[in-house]
Formats: structure tokens, C-alpha cells, sequence
């Protein structure tokens, strides 16, 4: 099943240079698709079977990769002039696929460890993280089943 794209949201393939000392994985490019400028880069793990969201960033654009396990993100649309408006995108990314997501502001995330025991999240922001410039509600608020 191909994963639903919603409108705005980027999965860019990145390049894996393989290594038998250890791999090389490629996350951004200033130059690359999803790029608009840097303020920020963290990491987030998370356990196998928890899940993390809904969050909705008003003004930050996310590149998020996972070099370390499976990652399940789902993405909500809710904006109502939006040609996907209502729908739920899902894409697992670590692993054999290695890609970049790029989520613009204005859409619902939430994501799930998938890979055995911690899974490592790459977070590429835009600006510096503001703890007021998002948006949570739980995770029972929409109606996607986990």
C-alpha cells in the first residue's frame, strides 16, 4: 500500500554510503528539497509501540530522520482549504528506508517506535525551538487507530 501523500508534506530519499566499519546516512543539504533555513537540530528517541503527538507547529517546518530504528509518523490534515484536508498521511521511515520527511506548519503529528527498543529521531527546525508555538492535544482526540 503506498502511503498517503498530504499536500505540502516532502519524503525525500537520502543517500546511505555504505561502510563495513559503519554507515553513512545523509539527512540535509542546504541545496536539497524541504530546505528553508536552520535554527535548530535535535534528537528524540522513542521505545518500541510508544507513540508521541498530536503536536501542530504553527511556524516550524520539520525534516525528520530516522538513523537508528522504525519510525511510524502519522500526519493529519486538518486545514480546510486544503486539497487533503481530513486525511491521514503514514510512513514508516528508518531501516531499509532511509528518507527524509519534511512537514510544513499547520498539520497534526503524532509517531510510533517501531523498531526494537529505542528508535532515534533526527529533528532539522527552521528556528529555534518556542515552546509556544505549537499545539498538542491527545492522542484520543482524532479518530486514527494506532
Amino acid at each position: 500500500m503506498d502511503p498517503v501523500l498530504i499536500d505540502g508534506v516532502l519524503i525525500t530519499p537520502q543517500k546511505r554510503i555504505l561502510n563495513p566499519s559503519g554507515d553513512i546516512l545523509h539527512a540535509l543539504k542546504r541545496t536539497g528539497s524541504g530546505y528553508i533555513g536552520f535554527g535548530e537540530a535535535y534528537f528524540s528517541t522513542i521505545n518500541s509501540g510508544a507513540v508521541k503527538g498530536w503536536k501542530r507547529h504553527r511556524r516550524v517546518t520539520l525534516n525528520m530522520v530516522v538513523p537508528v530504528g522504525v519510525i511510524r509518523f502519522v500526519i493529519h490534515d486538518d486545514r480546510s482549504n486544503s486539497p487533503t484536508a481530513g486525511l491521514f498521511g503514514d510512513i514508516s521511515l528508518g531501516g531499509e528506508n532511509h528518507a527524509r520527511l519534511t512537514v510544513p506548519p499547520g498539520l497534526w503529528l503524532a509517531f510510533q517506535g517501531r523498531g526494537d527498543g529505542h528508535n532515534l529521531l533526527l529533528n532539522i527546525i527552521d528556528e529555534e525551538h518556542d515552546p509556544g508555538e505549537a499545539d498538542h492535544i491527545d492522542l484520543a482526540v482524532t479518530p486514527f487507530i494506532w
